[in-house]
């Protein structure tokens, strides 16, 4: 596992060292139970519901980090999520520098249990380079479908491991949701289609949806990099106003786990150009829905997407 993130808070660090010298308190028979948990914990929502969707549902238990709105950028853990951490048997993370506040205790855990970057099972050659950051790559691979199997493979490899006498139910669930995700693939390439070659142009608070726009011939422009934590000036603005402008976009989006100021700034400055551009609706990017809702689960967020964008665009 790789990590290159080192934590700026003194307390945060403390906790981190915390976490160090209190890994040998987890139990390692299950307290003698047969019928014990698998302990899986998950960061992102998106990765939590692909374990939910393959795991045997009587074996496992599975809890997501971050919920609905929640950046994984600027994600610190708090200290209820440093004990779930290290009472898990299992920890899966994006990787590719996702969650970039976390990678000095995700590298400390993964000394003493399994700690698993699903995003890294991607081909490099599949992953966008990142522009702002030399020899990274953008993370944000859930946006193309056919991608995201990668990482629901590495889920699924991972479970197998910690489950082999359940690897053969698992593989079966594994395939069925592949399968899924092969129908869902074809449902967002059929739906984007239908937007006018001009008119697919995809605006956002930052560049999250590279992957989408590269796998469903859409173009793609962020206010800000890939990461939020990447800073924008006014020349980024003023140069987005003046695309929008040139193009004649009709609508732009705002995120659920970003803030709308900036790109609400951006809808301003071109009705003060004379262009009356709206808001398109409000896309999940790192985060998905509520949970209980259709748009809480990966494939529902990504059909609410798209019906958004196509909506709005079309």
């Amino acid at each position: 596992m790789k990590s290159t993130f080192l934590l700026s808070s003194p307390t945060y660090a403390l906790l981190s060292i915390f976490i160090l010298f209190s890994c040998d308190n987890r139990p390692s028979e299950k307290d003698g139970s047969e019928t014990a948990l698998l302990q899986v914990v998950a960061t992102t929502g998106m990765i939590a519901d692909a374990a939910r969707n393959i795991a045997p549902k009587d074996l496992v238990s599975i809890t997501a980090l971050m919920g609905p709105g929640v950046d994984p950028h600027l994600y610190k853990a708090t200290q209820g999520d440093l004990q779930q951490l290290m009472k898990a048997d299992l920890i899966l993370y994006n990787g590719l520098h996702l969650e970039g506040k976390m990678g000095d205790v995700l590298s400390k855990l993964n000394r003493t249990r399994s700690v698993v970057a699903v995003s890294e099972a991607a081909p490099k050659d599949k992953l966008r380079k990142s522009p702002q950051f030399q020899s990274t790559y953008d993370p944000h691979i859930w946006f193309d479908v056919a991608l995201w199997k990668h990482a629901v493979n590495a889920i699924n490899t991972s479970l197998q491991k910690a489950i082999p006498d359940k690897a053969s139910l698992i593989q079966k669930n594994t395939e069925h949701y592949l399968t899924q995700l092969d129908s869902l693939h074809i449902a967002v390439r059929e739906a984007i289609a239908t937007i006018p070659e001009r008119q697919r142009v995809l605006i956002t608070a930052h560049d999250a949806f590279g992957y989408f726009g590269d796998a469903y011939a859409m173009e793609v422009k962020g206010l800000q990099g890939i990461s939020t934590l990447s800073e924008f000036g006014l020349k980024d603005r003023s140069e987005l106003v003046k695309f929008i402008l040139k193009r004649r976009i009709k609508a732009i989006f705002v995120e659920t786990s970003v803030s709308q100021r900036a790109i609400r700034s951006v809808m301003e400055d071109c009705r003060e150009e004379g262009m009356n551009v709206v808001i398109g609706g409000s896309l999940f990017s790192d985060a998905m829905g509520e949970e209980g809702s259709p748009e809480g689960t990966y494939i529902g967020m990504v059909h609410a997407n798209v019906s958004k964008i196509v909506e709005a665009l079309k």
